[in-house]
C-alpha cells in the first residue's frame, strides 16, 4: 500500500507541464486583492497585473506604477504592471525559474521561482541575496 501511494504521489508531481501556469490567479498581498495573469512569452512565460480592487489613490488619482526604477514606466497603470518576466520552465526542479519579479509597492526586482503547492496554489518564493520571501498565489 505504502509503494503504491508514493508511486502514485511521485506521477502526480511529474505530470506538471511548463503550460501548467498559464491563467489568471488571485493575489492577496498587504490586505490588497488583485488578479495577474500568466501567458506564455517566446521560450519563457509572463505575469501581469489585470485587476486591482482600488485602482485609485487616496486623492482619487488613478494609480500608477510611480516607484518604477525605469522612469519611462512610471505612468503605467496598476492594472497593467508585468509582475514577471520571461520566467522558464525547469521539469527537473518541477518549478519555474530564471526570472525577476517586480515588486511594485517597493520599485524593486527580486530572483524568482515558482512552482505549485498543489493544484490550484501557485507558491511565488522571492529573494535577494540571503533573504527571501514567498507568496501563495490562488488559481481561478
Amino acid at each position: 500500500m505504502l509503494v503504491c501511494g508514493l508511486m502514485a504521489a511521485t506521477s502526480l508531481s511529474a505530470q506538471v507541464k511548463a503550460d501548467d501556469i498559464l491563467g489568471t490567479y488571485k493575489v492577496v498581498q498587504g490586505g490588497d486583492n488583485s488578479k495577474v495573469v500568466f501567458r506564455k512569452n517566446g521560450n519563457g512565460y509572463t505575469c501581469q497585473v489585470t485587476w486591482l480592487e482600488n485602482m485609485k489613490e487616496k486623492d482619487g488619482t488613478p494609480r500608477v506604477d510611480k516607484r518604477n526604477p525605469d522612469k519611462s514606466k512610471r505612468k503605467t497603470p496598476s492594472d497593467r504592471i508585468v509582475l514577471i518576466d520571461k520566467i522558464t520552465f525547469d521539469a527537473d526542479k518541477q518549478e519555474w525559474n530564471d526570472g525577476q519579479i517586480y515588486d511594485p509597492t517597493r520599485g524593486k526586482f527580486f530572483k524568482v521561482r515558482v512552482s505549485f503547492k498543489d493544484a490550484k496554489t501557485l507558491k511565488v518564493r522571492g529573494s535577494w541575496g540571503p533573504i527571501s520571501e514567498t507568496v501563495y498565489w490562488t488559481k481561478l
